[in-house]
């Protein structure tokens, strides 16, 4: 009984489907308005072809049988195909006016590929994030100095630096760790972001702060980079002599700092003594009491 009232029901409503008039507002196959514009109004809907309305009707009445069939166990893919399957059936332009992705022209993919080429052939540290070209060993004139496996970095990140740096893979890794999750964040957007690092120092066989008797520095061996400021997308520039007290610049400064402890071994920066007044200090050196940052 409970099936005969549904069916006399879903009947009454496809009679009034049928007998709807053409300004109902039911959706219709795109290129039908198209054409239908150029004779009515084009603001007034029109409405759904009869072809299409049959095939709708067919399609209702099948899955409601199956559904009140005792036997009939519901098929979520099965399901899924056949309201696919239906759609198709509805409109003959449904899959031509789909919102498929188009296929990209050939002069983007070959820019594309040709750009992602000179990425890998640029990479060093086995990173393409890491641009720059492989040295080898770099001798130092001074015992304790030189670098193993030396590379000359040019980029990080996608930020240029000012000059080339002659590094250690572990510290150009770490540099590009601190540039993505510290200098960046802490620039925000900022004049557009960072364009340019500003190298103070990289690899320079010397004692530590260039005095007589102390200890060869991580510069020495290819493991510390000094920066001294970053210029902005916009032009401006940022530098840690004026910009460190600096009520707009300090906060960032001071923020970059603070990401860069964990990071490398050693982090001095302006606060630190009077060799640093004008540039962060970043090596990787490592210390048994963890990284030594003032």
């Amino acid at each position: 009984m409970r099936v005969m009232s549904v069916l006399v029901c879903f009947c009454m409503m496809v009679t009034s489907a049928w007998a709807a008039p053409d300004s109902s507002l039911r959706p219709m196959a795109r290129d039908v308005l198209q054409n239908d514009i150029s004779q009515q109004n084009p603001k007034r809907p029109v409405a759904r072809p009869a072809v299409l309305e049959t095939a709708l009707v067919s399609m209702l009445a099948q899955q409601f049988q199956r559904e009140n069939d005792p036997d009939y166990r519901a098929d979520p893919v099965e399901i899924t195909t056949a309201r696919e399957r239906a759609f198709a059936a509805l409109s003959p332009q449904a899959t031509g006016l789909s919102l498929r992705p188009s296929t990209r022209p050939q002069d983007v993919v070959t820019k594309a590929m040709a750009q992602r080429r000179e990425r890998a052939r640029g990479a060093v540290c086995g990173d393409p994030d890491i641009q720059g070209e492989p040295v080898g060993f770099v001798p130092g004139r001074l015992n304790g100095c030189g670098v193993q496996n030396a590379v000359r970095v040019r980029s990080v990140s996608g930020i240029a630096l000012s000059q080339q740096s002659v590094l250690d893979c572990t510290t150009a890794k770490a540099l590009k760790r601190w540039v993505d999750t510290g200098m960046k964040p802490a620039v925000g957007g900022k004049g557009g972001g960072v364009r340019e690092i500003r190298v103070a120092a990289h690899f320079a066989c010397r004692t530590r702060n260039s005095q007589p008797g102390a200890r060869i520095s991580e510069h020495g061996k290819g493991r510390a980079i000094d920066i001294s400021g970053f210029k902005l997308r916009d032009g401006r520039e940022i530098t840690l002599l004026n910009g460190w007290t600096r009520q707009d610049t300090g906060a960032i400064l001071r923020e970059m700092h603070r990401r860069a402890c964990g990071v490398f071994g050693t982090v001095l920066g302006p606060d630190s003594n009077r060799f640093h007044k004008d540039h962060f200090h970043f090596d990787t050196a490592r210390y048994r009491s963890g990284s030594f940052c003032r």
